[in-house]
């Protein structure tokens, strides 16, 4: 018997994992992302790479701006789902919405929490040096990723791995690892442990003024630094006043 979900998410990143999941044969109630934003050299609204897949397969495809509406909240508890898995959706789930879903919320975070709990934790974790991360299952609570960790699949960094390259090893392992999640949890069998209270790190959204190189650090911090913000934003400096 699989299980009646709710997907939510965003990003290339989340495709895998939601393209697994409609494999793996769950129904899915509906699909939540964020609007369509203008992008490309025309400006022209375009659907996020998880409302591609899901119009692809034919399924419900919702946009809402805020889920802390009264509007938004009925109209999530009217599908009876067991479960929402969340990957990079962009908005906040409030207790309400959590409280909707039978089985509770599930995430996808690209880190080994609860180091690099936030926005950027791929890029953050290359940039400051850390020699592994990890994609981790986490169920979800009102905190920002402070959830209990189900399961993990570490990922090892190299001098040589840049932010692309984390961010696709990390995608894959996820959707595996959230395929797994929800079978098992399907079964009765998942379990989840509290997150630690130390190594607590915060992954702060990427700023334009970072990818300024600084020549005075380290030649690894300035390959860690430049790794981390590749392909995007990439990294600069200025080369005979250019």
């Amino acid at each position: 018997m699989s299980l009646r979900l709710v997907l939510m998410g965003t990003p290339e990143f989340a495709v895998p994992t939601f393209s697994r999941l409609i494999a793996d044969g769950h129904a899915i109630a509906a699909v939540y992302t964020q609007p369509p934003r203008p992008a490309g050299r025309g400006m022209l609204a375009r659907p996020s790479p998880v409302e591609a897949l899901a119009r692809a397969h034919g399924l419900e495809v919702r946009t809402p701006m805020s889920l802390k509406g009264d509007d938004a909240l009925i109209a999530l508890e009217a599908l009876r789902a067991d479960v929402a898995v969340v990957v990079a959706y962009g908005l906040l789930l409030p207790a309400r919405a959590l409280a909707a879903l039978r089985l509770g919320a599930y995430n996808l975070h690209a880190s080994r929490l609860p180091r690099w709990r936030g926005a950027a934790p791929i890029q953050r974790a290359i940039m400051a040096g850390d020699a592994v991360t990890a994609a981790s299952v986490m169920r979800m609570e009102a905190g920002l990723d402070t959830g209990p960790v189900c399961l993990e699949a570490e990922v090892a960094i190299t001098p040589s791995t840049t932010a692309g390259d984390l961010h696709d090893r990390l995608t894959h392992a996820g959707a595996a690892l959230m395929s797994r999640a929800m079978f098992m949890l399907e079964r009765g069998e998942l379990v989840c442990r509290p997150q630690g209270g130390e190594g607590v790190t915060y992954a702060r959204k990427i700023d334009k003024a970072e990818a300024a190189i600084d020549f005075a650090r380290t030649a690894r911090q300035v390959q860690a630094h430049v790794h981390g913000l590749s392909p995007v934003p990439g990294a600069h400096a200025p080369l005979n006043g250019q």
